[in-house]
C-alpha cells in the first residue's frame, strides 16, 4: 500500500561531520533514501554509527555538511511543527499535569483554549489516558508517561514523527504494549515515522522497511522490506526468517568486534 505514495522524506548523498579539538570527526558518508507517506521505517544499528544524527538532519536540528535533506521536496533548514521527535526521555514539565502537557504542543497555535483542551482530551482519550489527566508526571509509570509524549505528539497533527529509542527504558511487558498501541495509532492517523533502534526484534515488528547501518563513518549497509501483515506474529517463521536475515547481514558487515544491538 505504501508503496504507491510519494516520498515525504529525501536524503540525498549526506554527508555529516563535526570539528572537536581541532579534528574533523566523519559521523555520516554518502546517506541516500526516501521515506514514504505513511510509511513507517527504522534506523538499525549498533551505538555511534550516526542513527540519531540522522533523525536530528531531517529533524532540521543539524545541517548536512554536504548534500541534502527535502520534506515534501523542500530543503530541511529548521526545525518545523510538520515534524516532530519523540526521545526515551519523554519530556514531560513535571508541574504540568498530563491534560497541560499534553496541551503544551498547542499553546503556540492560534487556537481557543476550548479547542485545545478539546484536542488534548481527544488524543489523551486515543491512548487510554483519560481518566489521568489531573495527575502529575511523577505519579505516572514510564509506559504512560511515554503515551502522554506520544499524545502530545499526535495533538500537533504532524505528517512525521520521528522517534529516538522511545521504548528502550520500558519493561518487556510495556514495550510490547506501546508497540502495538503506537501501530494501531499510525494507522488511525496515517502519520510517517522513522525510528531509531538497537534491537532487532523491535525493528521488524514495527516497520515497513528496516534500513541497517554500519559505522565509522555511519552509512546505509543494506534496506530490507518487511512484508507480513501488522501485526506482527513474533512466534511465526517470517518473523524469525526477518530477524535472522538482519542478524546475518549485521554478521556480514560488522567487523570481529562485538556489536552493541540486541536480539
Amino acid at each position: 500500500m505504501t508503496t504507491t505514495r510519494q516520498p515525504l522524506v529525501t536524503l540525498e548523498h549526506v554527508d555529516k561531520h563535526f570539528e572537536t579539538a581541532g579534528k574533523t570527526n566523519q559521523v555520516l558518508a554518502d546517506i541516500s533514501f526516501n521515506v514514504r507517506k505513511g510509511e513507517f521505517v527504522s534506523l538499525l544499528g549498533e551505538s555511534g554509527c550516526g542513527k540519531s544524527t540522522i533523525l536530528n538532519l531531517i529533524g532540521g536540528f543539524e545541517r548536512p555538511s554536504s548534500g541534502q535533506v527535502l520534506l515534501d521536496g523542500k530543503a530541511v533548514r529548521n526545525p518545523g511543527r510538520r515534524c516532530v521527535m519523540l526521545f526515551q526521555e519523554y519530556g514531560l514539565l513535571p508541574w504540568r499535569t498530563v491534560l497541560k502537557n499534553v496541551e503544551l504542543g498547542l499553546e503556540p497555535l492560534n487556537l481557543s483554549s476550548s479547542t485545545r483542551h478539546e484536542r488534548a482530551m481527544a488524543y489523551l482519550q486515543l491512548v487510554g489516558l483519560k481518566k489521568n489527566i489531573r495527575q502529575f508526571p511523577e505519579e505516572l509509570s514510564g509506559g504512560m508517561k511515554q503515551r502522554v509524549a506520544i499524545a502530545r505528539a499526535l495533538a500537533m497533527k504532524p505528517e512525521l514523527i520521528l522517534m529516538d529509542e522511545p521504548f528502550a527504558a520500558l519493561d518487556t511487558f510495556n514495550r510490547y504494549y506501546l508497540q502495538d498501541e503506537l501501530l494501531r495509532l499510525q494507522k488511525k492517523e496515517e502519520t510517517t515515522i522513522v525510528l531509531v533502534t538497537h534491537d532487532i526484534d523491535e525493528a521488524v515488528y514495527l516497520s515497513d522497511r528496516v534500513m541497517i547501518m554500519k559505522p565509522h563513518p555511519g552509512r546505509i549497509s543494506k534496506s530490507i522490506k518487511i512484508d507480513p501483515a501488522k501485526p506482527r506474529d513474533r512466534s511465526h517463521g517470517d518473523f524469525h526468517y526477518y530477524r535472522r536475515t538482519i542478524f546475518e547481514e549485521f554478521k556480514f558487515t560488522q567487523s570481529h568486534e562485538q556489536p552493541d544491538f540486541q536480539i
